[in-house]
């Protein structure tokens, strides 16, 4: 059977959107008659590989793919060779590397990249240099496409004008909508295993522990948030090397005792973290290219606080489905927090347009089916 080869330099130890994506792409594929080899940069968890097992899946593992090395480009090669895919789809790797060019020579008929980079905080994008320019349309030359993942990313891949703009197209990430409808007992199972308090407020942010995601700015304003109601627990889910800095900080601003630090959660929406949260935020620092916990909050019905920056603005209407606010504004984050936990009427009203949105936007059948046509295999 033909075959979509998806790399992914990635380490797939939780079931996220990724592997929801994978999952997703890969039971569509087998539905045409396509086979799909997904190649990670680590072997899946045990939950993950359970997860992604589909008769016309194999998963390959390349540790070194995302370096630009003789070693990895050697490897590249043996699994090209092997796999023999029809179409090749690279993932969070640059737009200007030699995988094209090797895929061609083996005879692989198209080639697409998906850009998900966020950029840095307050990046104005430009047109590329005259010698940068001439060097990637040499090569990136094989490149059938590239897939943006939002319209703020797609306006940063045009101005740097590395490739022709129809080379351009974009396609939402997505998310399970179905799935995100979590029940209350998921609820209540967090909770527990937390303890936090069935009936105090909960505000929950996702991401990695780093900088980016603007772990300082939630924490200042928790502790605003807390100097007007002490019953408020703020969860922060997820790992990153700045843990213990910030659980330092927590300390230091004196609300050690209503932060909960609950590390990886293998499966965010299936384990109740968005059924049990009031309020969801994302106080990220830098350009987010897309956000997709805000879209699985969304899909969960819960209204989202989040920063203004990046593809995030085409995510949440303002005062309509969630609230955008300035970067490091820790005062208007609070602000919002406390008139959302005061307002259950307007929490539901808000999470109701926010799922809306989700189901029009990111649902995960409907924008993996725009990405099968984009290849060919699926009709318009």
């Amino acid at each position: 059977m033909p075959t979509l080869l998806s790399i992914l330099p990635l380490n797939p130890h939780r079931i996220g959107s990724q592997e929801y994506f994978v999952r997703e792409l890969s039971s569509q594929l087998g539905d045409h008659g396509w086979g799909s080899v997904v190649c990670y940069a680590a072997k899946p968890t045990p939950p993950v590989q359970q997860f992604l097992a589909l008769p016309n899946v194999r998963i390959e593992v390349l540790e070194s793919m995302g370096t630009m090395s003789w070693d990895a480009a050697k490897k590249m090669g043996t699994l090209l060779r092997r796999s023999k895919p029809s179409i090749l789809h690279l993932h969070f790797l640059g737009l200007v590397g030699p995988y094209p060019w090797m895929a061609r020579c083996l005879s692989v008929e198209k080639i697409f990249l998906t850009d998900h980079s966020s950029r840095p905080a307050n990046y104005v994008p430009s047109r590329a240099s005259f010698w940068k320019r001439m060097a990637a349309r040499i090569i990136d030359w094989p490149l059938t496409g590239v897939v943006c993942v939002s319209n703020y990313g797609y306006s940063c891949c045009v101005a740097r004008d590395l490739l022709p703009r129809d080379r351009f197209r974009m396609i939402y990430n997505a998310v399970d909508v179905t799935h995100a409808a979590a029940s209350a007992v998921d609820a209540r199972v967090f909770r527990s295993k937390h303890a936090i308090p069935e009936d105090a407020p909960l505000v929950v942010q996702v991401s990695w522990i780093i900088p980016e995601k603007g772990v300082t700015t939630l924490l200042q304003a928790a502790k605003l948030v807390l100097e007007k109601d002490r019953s408020v627990r703020f969860a922060i889910v997820g790992e990153g090397s700045h843990r213990e800095e910030y659980t330092r900080l927590a300390v230091q601003l004196g609300i050690q005792k209503n932060v909960i630090w609950t590390g990886s959660i293998v499966d965010p929406l299936s384990e109740g973290v968005y059924a049990a949260a009031d309020v969801v935020c994302q106080a990220s620092d830098w350009e987010e290219v897309f956000g997709y916990v805000i879209a699985e909050a969304m899909a969960s019905r819960k209204p989202v606080v989040a920063t203004r920056v990046g593809g995030i603005p085409e995510l949440i209407e303002d005062g309509r489905s969630g609230y955008l606010v300035g970067r490091r504004d820790a005062e208007a984050v609070a602000a919002r927090i406390l008139e959302l936990l005061r307002d259950p009427t307007l929490r539901l009203t808000m999470g109701r347009r926010a799922q809306e949105i989700a189901k029009d936007k990111f649902d995960l059948p409907k924008n993996v089916t725009e990405l099968l046509q984009l290849y060919g295999i699926a009709r318009c």
